[in-house]
């Protein structure tokens, strides 16, 4: 009879580095909860526009509690709550919300409000705003949809930087998503500012400390390993960064949404795993996937804390009492 501890079947070693920061942040963190307090407070359903948090778990665990996700308004039926979602939203949807006398809570994450402050601020003060972000992304429309048409221009590339042509280059400013790679936006705006000297910077970086901070766990493990899984959802912006960030490093990624979405002919040769999550996804899946590795490997689980977050957000007035 063979022996299970013998070399032939034992199961291969992976040492796995997890990174820290990961998973959810303090404004996902708050979507979520804004959601589950209403279902609370109001009963199901309530409905939410767009997804609460790119992240598909995320939001088929809420619709098991009464969510109901729609694209617009208009499929809401009157006399039940909308939640707006963590990307924030242009100014004309809580206004048809207002018209339609809908109730609605505002999930928008507070640091992409602070970002459509300054567009308003910027705007008022007779600037046209270079906007860095990504073409049809949910926070970017919600960015444009703060000022009067034709008052952003949306910068994708270091490509678009070099070639734009501002009316009035006199009067220029630029903010950013909140989602992006921190060093292809420097490019960027490196390349904004050399071409624009007077164009008006934001006071603090627009890029989110959850973003950074996850960025910069991937990069201090990238090198240090042959390969990196980054859980998150194909549409989550942040969470493509992460991909991006470890194969900059020279590491190859990829982004898996479950424990079962890894393919182990990945891991052939492979004897050091990295693992992050990005900012929508939860704790558990991140444990969903060590499980699934620990079927055919022999795991020595290491976390590499690069800083740790404390930061939280406050609850929209009339739930806070609630939680």
């Amino acid at each position: 009879m063979t022996d299970p501890a013998s070399p032939s079947t034992a199961k291969p070693a992976l040492d796995l580095l997890i990174a820290a920061p990961r998973g959810f942040c303090a404004g996902v963190d708050r979507a979520i909860r804004i959601v589950e307090l209403a279902i609370e407070k109001h009963g199901a359903p309530v409905y939410v526009r767009h997804e609460i948090v790119h992240n598909k778990f995320v939001v088929d665990t809420l619709k098991a509690k009464g969510a109901v996700f729609v694209e617009e308004l208009d499929q809401v039926p009157e006399g039940v709550p909308v939640v707006f979602s963590a990307h924030g939203v242009p100014k004309s949807v809580p206004v048809e919300a207002q018209d339609r006398g809908l109730e609605y809570l505002d999930a928008t994450c507070p640091l992409v409000s602070k970002v459509h402050r300054q567009a308003e601020r910027l705007v008022g003060s007779g600037h046209h705003i270079l906007f860095v972000g990504h073409a049809g992304h949910p926070e970017v429309i919600g960015t444009f949809g703060q000022v009067p048409p034709g008052q952003m221009t949306l910068i994708e590339t270091v490509a678009d930087a070099e070639t734009v042509e501002p009316a009035d280059p006199s009067h220029l400013a630029f903010l950013t998503q909140t989602t992006l790679s921190v060093d292809d936006t420097a490019d960027i705006m490196a390349t904004l500012q050399r071409r624009f000297p007077a164009i008006v910077a934001p006071k603090a970086d627009d890029i989110c400390y959850a973003t950074s901070n996850r960025q910069a766990a991937v990069k201090a493990i990238a090198s240090s390993c042959d390969l990196v899984l980054v859980i998150g959802a194909p549409n989550s912006s942040n969470s493509l960064r992460l991909v991006e960030v470890a194969e900059r490093e020279g590491t190859t990624a990829h982004l898996i949404q479950r424990g079962d979405d890894i393919d182990f002919a990945w891991l052939e040769g492979v004897g050091s795993l990295g693992l992050t999550a990005g900012a929508s996804a939860p704790e558990m899946l991140v444990r969903e996937v060590v499980e699934r590795l620990a079927e055919r490997f022999a795991i020595t689980e290491r976390e590499v804390e690069m800083t740790r977050e404390t930061l939280t957000f406050k609850l929209p007035r009339g739930l806070e009492a609630a939680a």
